[in-house]
């Protein structure tokens, strides 16, 4: 078994992280460019997990900084500016954090969601299976009826805006965002920072979506997404890839064994790593 070769990892992800000062993002076109190439990158960068993230690849690798008037905080200016542009897509989402994906790979996350073309009746189905809360239901609903709402206004329509509702209110629009139904589309000068999301349905807002994502199939969607998650990473364990997607174990094997039979990754030993690891063929030993 070939053995992956540290040296050549770490080159890599200092390229696809943009950890290299002279990669680093200065404006908020260079922002987007990162992700389109990227596919898929987080906001901030996820403690205990390596995967690019905006933070990183504008201000370095480095913690996101507790002060406001961090230069790196230039990033959060970047998102608020193009919410509703639809020149990303921006919403909680893998490992229920904040993400940028590429509206080239906007389409294979939704190919694997639980909506089929119906965004006004899809929804029910999860809930009669118990798999869409009641709180869940309720916001859904408010934008469904009311139209593109913002997060105080949500919470008094959908009937959850005591203060004892505040992490009912929150779990839902999370289960409600890392299913594809909603995501935030603007900011709005409310409450008491004057500072709110504004969410609509994502359906509503990319009325061209369903119909991007109903020729793929969920295999064809793991692969392109796992693809392009190890061109990212250059190399993970199957543990971390099944952390990263939430595919059962089945899927996550289906989907390494195409990618081993097309040759775009190999299995390799990895120093102080007992389970099974995967890499791209370039950072490997020969």
């Amino acid at each position: 078994m070939p053995e992956l070769l540290l040296e050549r990892l770490n080159a890599h992800r200092a390229h696809t992280f943009r950890i290299l000062p002279e990669l680093r993002l200065r404006t908020r076109e260079q922002a987007v460019q990162f992700v389109n190439e990227r596919g898929f990158v987080f906001f901030w960068p996820v403690k205990g997990f390596s995967y690019p993230s905006l933070w990183v690849a504008t201000a370095g690798d480095r913690p996101v900084a507790d002060e406001h008037d961090d230069p790196g905080h230039i990033t959060w200016n970047w998102k608020d500016s193009l919410l509703g542009k639809k020149v990303w897509y921006y919403g909680r989402v893998l490992l229920r954090r904040n993400m940028m994906i590429s509206l080239a790979y906007l389409p294979y996350f939704y190919a694997l969601s639980p909506n089929y073309g119906d965004y006004e009746n899809d929804y029910l189905i999860d809930y009669q299976q118990g798999l869409l809360t009641a709180d869940a239901r309720g916001v859904y609903e408010a934008l469904l009826k009311e139209g593109a709402l913002d997060t105080l206004s949500l919470r008094r329509v959908a009937r959850l805006e005591d203060a004892s509702s505040s992490s009912r209110f929150n779990r839902a629009l999370d289960d409600l965002q890392i299913t594809f139904r909603v995501l935030p589309v603007a900011i709005a000068p409310v409450g008491a920072w004057r500072y709110a999301f504004v969410y609509d349905i994502v359906a509503r807002h990319f009325p061209e979506l369903v119909e991007w994502a109903r020729p793929i199939s969920e295999q064809a969607a793991r692969l392109h997404l796992a693809h392009c998650y190890f061109e990212s990473l250059g190399a993970s364990t199957l543990t971390d890839l099944k952390k990263m997607f939430k595919w059962q174990e089945t899927d996550c094997q289906r989907v390494i064994q195409t990618l081993i039979d097309e040759g775009l990754v190999t299995e390799v030993k990895q120093a102080g790593k007992g389970e099974r690891t995967l890499s791209l063929l370039e950072l490997v030993s020969s």
